[in-house]
């Protein structure tokens, strides 16, 4: 299970419900454990600012947010359900982390010599993994909701994640084979391997809302 309580976040949410994945805390109590205290810090308050920046873009577009979870690559944001979101709204929304984690890189000649260089690849980092094109990051979402936008049909979005799943399955593997240096890498490609599973299974319900609320949007 996860950890959750509700609270609004930044203000940018009437009261959207606030959940850690077990992973995440597990990840971040190793990185104390570690003596790294300053770059579990670091880490942590880049990937809530990468947050940040999707919440201000659904804010933005009038989306309502219902749930975030906290994973070790970023958030899987939910919405509120009965929504009528545009590809345009979601493109921009999954755009939002990665443009202010660029924000954040442009000023890390503010953040003080002896943590600007770990600051800076926590960014590159952070920009490096999310701006892949593998659904579910935002990478993913961008080319998917552009392909969307451009020919709204349920096969792009089944082809789509089909294709990601197979990437993801090839990162595991690799990331299995190159145990125990890889443990970091491992962790994160299991995760989205049972991120793009879920998506998959879910995908005939997706689907048939997407039918009926796009056909609100025309």
């Amino acid at each position: 299970g996860v950890q959750t309580c509700a609270l609004p976040i930044c203000g940018l949410s009437s009261m959207a419900k606030l959940k850690v994945h077990p992973i995440f805390l597990m990840m971040l109590l190793l990185w104390a454990l570690s003596g790294n205290i300053a770059q579990y810090f670091l880490v942590l308050v880049s990937l809530l600012w990468h947050e940040v920046g999707h919440l201000v873009m659904a804010k933005l577009f009038g989306v309502k947010v219902k749930r975030i979870t906290m994973l070790p690559f970023g958030a899987r944001i939910e919405f509120v359900n009965g929504q009528a979101i545009s590809y345009t709204s979601l493109i921009w929304i999954a755009a939002g982390g990665p443009i202010f984690t660029l924000l954040a890189y442009s000023v890390n000649h503010y953040i003080p010599s002896i943590f600007r260089e770990e600051f800076i690849m926590i960014q590159l980092g952070l920009l490096f993994i999310n701006l892949l094109p593998i659904y579910p990051l935002d990478g993913g979402q961008i080319v998917c909701n552009s392909l969307l936008k451009i020919t709204p049909k349920k096969k792009i979005y089944e082809r789509y994640i089909s294709t990601s799943f197979y990437f993801i399955t090839i990162i595991v593997v690799v990331t299995l084979l190159l145990l125990p240096q890889s443990i970091f890498l491992a962790v994160l490609s299991l995760l989205l391997w049972s991120e793009v599973i879920g998506e998959w299974r879910f995908r005939k319900y997706r689907s048939a809302f997407e039918k009926v609320v796009m056909n609100r949007l025309t």
